[in-house]
This record gives C-alpha cells, structure tokens and sequence, in this order.
C-alpha cells in the first residue's frame, strides 16, 4: 500500500521500528530527519518520503526544492495504478501548499493532480479516503466553496473511519468542525475540535496539537478559549513556530479603538 504522510504507521507498540522512529520524529517536526530515515529505492518508500517532505513545506513553508525532488523520484518509481495515483495525490498536495502559503500559484496544477489521483486510486482503498479530504482542502480554501468541501470531508471522514485512520479521523473532525463554525454551529463545532485534539493527544501528534487547541479555542468562551490559546502558543514555541501559518491564529484580538 502507497504511504501518505496524512495516514502514516508507527503509532501503535507492534509496528516496524523503522516506521515508529519516522513517525516520532515526523510528530516533532522533525521531517528533514524523519525521511533521511528512508531509502527511497522502491515506489513504496520513495512516495513516504515525498509525503514527509511535502507536509514539511505545508507546515514550514520551506523546503520545496527538496520536496519537488523526492516527489519526481516517488513519480518515476510508481509502477501499479495506485502507486502513481498516490504520487498525483502528493503532486496536487505540493502545489496547494504552494498556492495556499502564497509561494506560487499552482491551483490548476493542484486540481489536475488530484484529478489524475482521482481517475488512478481503486474506489475504497485507504489512498482514496486522503485523495478525498485533499479535494475538500482545495474546495474550502481555493474555490471557495464549502458546500463541495463539506461533501469532500465527509467522504474522508467515512473512508478514515473504515480503514480505521484515527489520524486523518483527526483532519476530518477538525476540517468538518471549521465548517460548522462558520455556519455559527456551536455545539458542532465544539464537538468536532474535540474530538480532533483527543484523538492528536493519543497519538502524540504534537506538531498537530496546538492547531487543534487553537480551533478548539475559536469555538469557546472565555475564560477557557484564553487558557486552550495559551496552551497553544506553548507547544507552538516548543517546536519553534511549527506550524508557521499558526502565528495568525494565536495573535492577540487586536483592542478596539
């Protein structure tokens, strides 16, 4: 089965060392080191690690070179249907990373790789539940469109929950919650943040934690959003400004005149 760094292995005592040191390190930030780990000399091994160093560039906006490198290799080694259909999938990724952080407009190379990714992936493979979500990230933030985007996460959510992905679980909550809060829904909201900061606690998904305690404090009260803000901002300093795109977020409201 073709690696995403969306649905990595090495969460759970019985996996291969290997993949357990990829993922701790990879859970820290620590991308660059996570696919040195890797010998990119099958398709299997070539797409984990473009899909390490892409994820690199969403959180870190650096890194792109690096990352177009290891995906042209995980291209050329892709031999199966699936496999070629995975590196689309992180070649769509690439270029939405790039048009969403402002590097480069890449949005109909976005749609077009995803497309491809689309037309290759078997219907109910874990790969397609990924491919689904991806397609709500650009249907959300590129075409602004939350209808599709929407459909496109439950879809996501639905794959995630058969193959039994709890991280992607953890995308589709979150994604589903950002939603339902812009819709004024609440409760929803609150539930979906919820479950998206549980279930990256018990995995021990640091890097994507304080993401999570952010949203969570979007969709609360004071005193408790302040509290969930601050706790955010510390894991945030911890990684040192990992996710980048995060400063927005745990910015102070500025003071009313």
């Amino acid at each position: 089965m073709a690696h995403s760094a969306m649905s990595g292995s090495g969460t759970t005592s019985g996996d291969d060392p290997l993949q357990t040191a990829v993922w701790r390190l990879r859970s820290r930030a620590c991308w660059a080191d996570a696919a040195a780990l890797i010998d990119p000399t099958t398709a299997d091994a070539s797409l984990q690690r473009a899909a390490l160093l892409v994820e690199r560039c969403l959180y870190t906006e650096q890194g792109w070179a690096e990352a177009e490198g290891a995906l042209r290799t995980a291209e050329a080694l892709a031999q199966s249907d699936d496999e070629r259909g995975a590196a689309a999938c992180e070649r769509g990724q690439l270029a939405y990373a790039a048009t969403l952080l402002g590097v480069r407009d890449r949005a109909d190379e976005a749609r077009a790789a995803l497309g491809r990714a689309a037309a290759l992936i078997t219907p109910g493979a874990s790969g397609r539940a990924v491919l689904d979500f991806r397609r709500g990230l650009l249907a959300e933030n590129l075409s602004r469109s939350p209808q599709a985007a929407r459909a496109a996460y439950r879809r996501a959510h639905a794959g995630a929950t058969a193959h039994a992905d709890p991280l992607l679980l953890s995308f589709t909550w979150r994604h589903l919650a950002g939603l339902a809060l812009r819709d004024g829904e609440l409760a929803e909201a609150r539930h979906g943040f919820g479950e998206s900061l549980r279930i990256r606690e018990e995995l021990g998904f640091l890097v994507g934690t304080a993401p999570a305690l952010a949203s969570l404090a979007d969709a609360e009260s004071e005193p408790e959003a302040s509290r969930l803000r601050a706790e955010a901002g510390r894991l945030y300093r911890l990684l040192g400004g990992v996710p980048t795109w995060l400063a927005r977020q745990l910015a102070p409201p500025a003071a009313s005149a």
